[in-house]
């Protein structure tokens, strides 16, 4: 019988700072089934990673790792994985330290988000043994990582931080620097002002997240992506930014400031936007009922308007079990979109989404016509004509004297007035804003938005209403750009504004909309976004948003009033900034 030789155990990979991004790398790490030394001087940090890592499932038979506060316990480890502050004097003097315990030849790995790597290895002593590891979000199994050589880093520790990225279950992605640092901007800014919102008591942090994630698609909202990020990174991320491009944008939110003062850091701590225990995981918040008292029954539905979202939402109430009249200015009109219904249900049934009964008795609930006086008999009528304010202040008023007393009226616009719909219709506590996202059958989310004179019965009528639609409605008051548009369009803008930077990369359009889709996880970048919205909608938007708010973030984008003018349109005509190439 032959006789094997034990292999050698891998070398321990050394992670010195566990905050947010290190206590990840290494829970992550741990989970594989690897060998891992933590470092950290702070002996709380020690005692909360020791904890978490408890609750940590892990190979049988998986070594624990150490967890200490002595460098000289990484004699031997290697790859050893630099996850301090983001700050060039300390990560500089952390690295030199690490260099001193570590031999020539152990490869040195720094997380650094936006020092030079070049630089840091340079500074530390050992250009050849430093490689840089960009990590956008704190890391999670399958997450984004791009390690980032130097023409200085040798082919060894090259080899060993893409081993690293295999190891820890991570994706590794190419993103590059310039596009990795606007995409950290585009969504560090939309962060800072999600703290703002919430701060002003516009929406509670769980409808802000919430809005967002259904509404934008974010894979996490952006109050939730603080806390794991942490609040103090965050903080610090922001105060660079802000000091190097003198944008207000960047100011960190004073919540932030005073997150920070009272150690609520997020995830890490404990206690951030939300509450985490021991383990790390989210503590459920006590969800209260919705109030519904004084919710009116909604049998008959009318839909007026004949355009993408009146068919959207047609189908939708049709389908929910409301006889619905689709009304617009002709019948034309209104047999074309109850064709286009009809058409939809077919794809559905197709598709498989949909059964031929559930067709058919949806298209039984449906009816056009043409002429407000089809209205006058129905409980709810949803408004979703042309977003321009004298046409919606004119179709209310004529609603207001067509409609019965019980109707409750509601309107589709998010950068319209509801007060202003309200205050036409001469019947004011009736109206409510009822924002559905387009395309409609597909969008979970309602923004409910209520003017200052809305009764609390409507309010209620329609947040019932909504939710027998299988829709998540998220409340605020009116004011232009609710939640969703008012974060998201600052945040189109300033991608647009990349297009004026002096020495704007050439495939600007392109390596933006990755880096924010392969860092970040978003869905699609923002170029792609302002495509699919529509640029003419979203050169509308942008107006009212600054006609209201008057604020340099609001200001609308030449380039976006440039591209309407000449024709392109986005998605809807396939011609716009990326729709074209992606069609090719």
């Amino acid at each position: 019988m032959t006789q094997q030789t034990p292999r050698t155990p891998a070398a321990p990979i050394g992670i010195v700072g566990l905050g947010s991004v290190g206590e990840a790398l290494l829970l992550l790490l741990h989970a594989a089934g690897r060998r891992v030394v933590g470092v950290d001087t702070d002996l709380d940090v020690l005692a909360r990673v020791g904890a978490r890592l408890k609750a940590t499932a892990a190979p049988a038979g998986a070594p624990e790792p150490l967890l200490t506060d002595d460098l000289t316990h990484l004699r031997g480890a290697g790859p050893v994985v630099e996850a301090v502050v983001e700050d060039r004097a300390v990560k500089t003097e952390v690295l030199r330290r690490i260099a001193d315990v570590c031999p020539p030849g152990t490869p040195l790995v720094t997380t650094t988000a936006a020092l030079p790597v070049a630089r840091l290895a340079i500074a530390c002593g050992r250009p050849a043994d430093l490689v840089g590891l960009r990590l956008f979000t704190p890391p999670s199994p399958g997450g984004p990582a791009e390690p980032v050589p130097t023409s200085l880093t040798s082919a060894e520790a090259a080899a060993a931080v893409r081993a690293l990225v295999t190891e820890a279950g991570l994706t590794e992605v190419e993103v590059g620097a310039g596009p990795a640092a606007d995409a950290a901007a585009l969504v560090y800014g939309l962060l800072n002002r999600a703290v703002v919102l919430c701060s002003e008591g516009y929406a509670s942090h769980q409808d802000i997240d919430t809005a967002m994630r259904l509404g934008c698609g974010l894979p996490a909202g952006p109050l939730e992506t603080l806390d794991r990020i942490g609040i103090d990174t965050a903080h610090s991320a922001l105060t660079d930014l802000w000091r190097r491009t003198g944008d207000a944008a960047f100011e960190p939110a004073p919540l932030l400031s005073r997150m920070v003062s009272a150690r609520r850091l997020g995830r890490k701590s404990g206690s951030g936007f939300y509450s985490y225990d021991e383990t790390g995981a989210q503590v459920r918040e006590r969800a209260e009922a919705p109030d519904e008292t004084g919710a009116g029954p909604v049998g008959r539905v009318g839909v007026l308007g004949s355009g993408a979202m009146a068919r959207g939402i047609a189908e939708v109430t049709a389908l929910a079990g409301h006889p619905t009249v689709l009304v617009a200015r002709s019948a034309a009109k209104a047999e074309a979109a109850l064709g286009s219904v009809a058409d939809s249900f077919t794809r559905g049934v197709r598709r498989g989404r949909l059964t031929p009964e559930a067709r058919e008795a949806a298209l039984g609930r449906l009816r056009a016509a043409a002429g407000l006086a089809a209205l006058a008999d129905c409980d709810l009528v949803i408004e979703a004509v042309a977003e321009d304010p004298d046409v919606k202040r004119a179709v209310f008023a004529a609603l207001g004297e067509t409609c019965a007393p019980h109707t409750v009226l509601t309107t589709t616009t998010s950068s319209l007035s509801v007060a202003a719909c309200a205050e036409a219709s001469g019947r004011p506590a009736d109206v409510v804003g009822l924002h559905f996202f387009n395309p409609a059958p597909v969008m979970r989310l309602v923004e409910l938005a209520h003017a200052p004179a809305t009764a609390p019965g409507t309010l209620a009528t329609a947040r019932a209403f909504c939710r027998g639609l299988g829709r998540i409605v998220v409340e605020c008051p009116d004011r232009t750009g609710f939640i969703v548009n008012s974060l998201l369009f600052p945040y189109l803008g300033a991608a647009l504004a990349l297009l004026d930077r002096p020495g704007a990369d050439d495939r600007v359009l392109e390596r933006t909309d990755a880096a924010v889709e392969r860092g970040f996880g978003y869905p699609m970048g923002p170029f792609a976004l302002l495509d699919t919205i529509g640029l003419d909608v979203s050169h509308a938007i942008q107006h009212r948003l600054y006609e209201r708010f008057e604020t340099p973030e609001h200001v609308p984008s030449g380039a976006l009033a440039e591209l309407v003018s000449a024709g392109l349109l986005g998605r809807k005509n396939r011609r716009g900034l990326r729709t074209a190439a992606a069609t090719r």
